[in-house]
């Protein structure tokens, strides 16, 4: 039975509100957000690992908690309904995972280019050859690109409140873009955690689609107003120039998230020990794992230090610059081959030769904490920061 539920701010869901420590999954946080935040429709598609996530949002619909949800025929499918909800004036949600993000990608920088405020969770997976459903997190480094906002969740009590605080931020008039709010899949959805949950019976505020800078679909607003098409049957010139604004200002509505995404989030990076001379750098589960390899390390009489990177885009340059300026090493462990977090590090910093872009795990491999104490011990000793490991 649907609890009945009272419509608040997010100020007052999130930090006014008490909160109640539950044991559940990742997947679970996913259904208890969506729970929260007065979503109008879900479009699902199952791929593992984020099937159970979608499965239990349906189990919310079947309750009454949302007004319309069904499985597309495929993810590129799911994406386009879920973008057509959103020009209506909804307030929309879906999930992905590995190859279903990838065969949705089209309509991803669709999304930000028509300026909608969709929250999407991505549980990442392996997508490269041999076929692997296990955890890997590459597909972010695919969507840098795409002008959605972009958060990386450490665990279930940051996915929860990252897909709550998404829609506070995603909505906000001088943003209106898409964010997306990913985790390392199975590392996160299918394990137990600690999640301190507001009570059930408080929703977010309605979605307003009159504040939105871009007009939603109706009768009074024929479509063609607001789709690309008559600037393609023009000129070039004007084609050309109407394509480079508009991906100038999806680019500045980004950054104009960072206020917000600041006042939510409590920031787009932590650092713990800030006067440290070495740092950990790492985002998502890697920054689980790094904690550990901290305590290790800090055991041992290393002066380490580490910074937990939420946001991802917009990206915390000047917030690193300002955290590693007297650092002499920083190592950047991921689950990923490529090590799309350590370019994005090199390429904000000044002197990004101490950026040690390892340990580097995928394929679904753990990491277990001794091997990002190992990599930091011969970063160190490259560096001629220690004599013998």
């Amino acid at each position: 039975m649907v609890v009945e539920q009272k419509a608040v701010s997010v100020d007052e869901l999130l930090f006014a509100s008490p909160r109640k420590q539950v044991f559940i999954t990742g997947s679970e946080a996913v259904a208890e957000a969506v729970k929260r935040a007065n979503v109008e429709m879900a479009i699902a598609y199952p791929i593992t690992p984020q099937s159970e996530s979608m499965h239990l949002v349906g189990d919310l619909f079947a309750k009454g908690y949302l007004r319309d949800y069904y499985r597309g025929e495929n993810e590129f499918a799911v994406m386009a309904a879920v973008h057509g909800a959103s020009l209506g004036g909804g307030r929309v949600f879906t999930a992905t995972s590995g190859p279903g993000t990838l065969r949705a990608m089209e309509m991803f920088p669709v999304w930000a280019g028509s300026r909608q405020p969709i929250v999407c969770a991505f549980m990442c997976r392996g997508v490269s050859l041999p076929p692997s459903i296990q955890p890997e997190n590459i597909e972010m480094g695919m969507l840098l690109d795409t002008g959605m906002i972009m958060l990386h969740a450490e665990n279930a009590q940051d996915f929860f409140d990252m897909i709550l605080k998404g829609y506070a931020v995603a909505e906000q008039p001088e943003v209106h873009l898409p964010l997306g709010v990913f985790v390392d899949g199975f590392f996160v959805t299918h394990t137990r955690d600690l999640v301190m949950l507001p009570p059930e019976d408080l929703k977010l505020a309605p979605y307003d689609p009159t504040c939105s800078p871009v007009p939603a679909f109706d009768m009074e607003t024929p479509p063609i107003r607001i789709v690309r098409d008559p600037l393609l049957n023009k000129s070039n010139f004007i084609s050309y120039a109407a394509n480079a604004s508009w991906h100038q200002e999806v680019l500045a509505a980004a950054e104009r998230a960072r206020k917000h995404l600041n006042r939510y989030l409590g920031g787009l990076l932590e650092v713990e020990y800030p006067d440290a001379s070495l740092f950990i750098i790492a985002s998502g589960t890697a920054v689980s794992q790094g904690r550990e390899a901290l305590k290790a390390l800090r055991a041992e009489g290393f002066e380490v230090g580490l910074i937990k990177i939420k946001s991802i885009r917009p990206f915390p340059t000047a917030e690193l610059i300002a955290a590693t300026e007297k650092a002499e090493l920083l190592v950047v462990p991921e689950f990923n081959a490529g090590g799309w977090l350590a370019r994005e590090i090199k390429a904000a910093i000044d002197n990004n030769s101490r950026v040690c872009a390892s340990p580097r795990v995928f394929g679904g491999m753990t990491m277990p904490v001794e091997l990002i104490v190992s990599e930091v011990k011969k970063a160190m000793l490259a560096k001629g920061l220690l004599k013998s490991v």
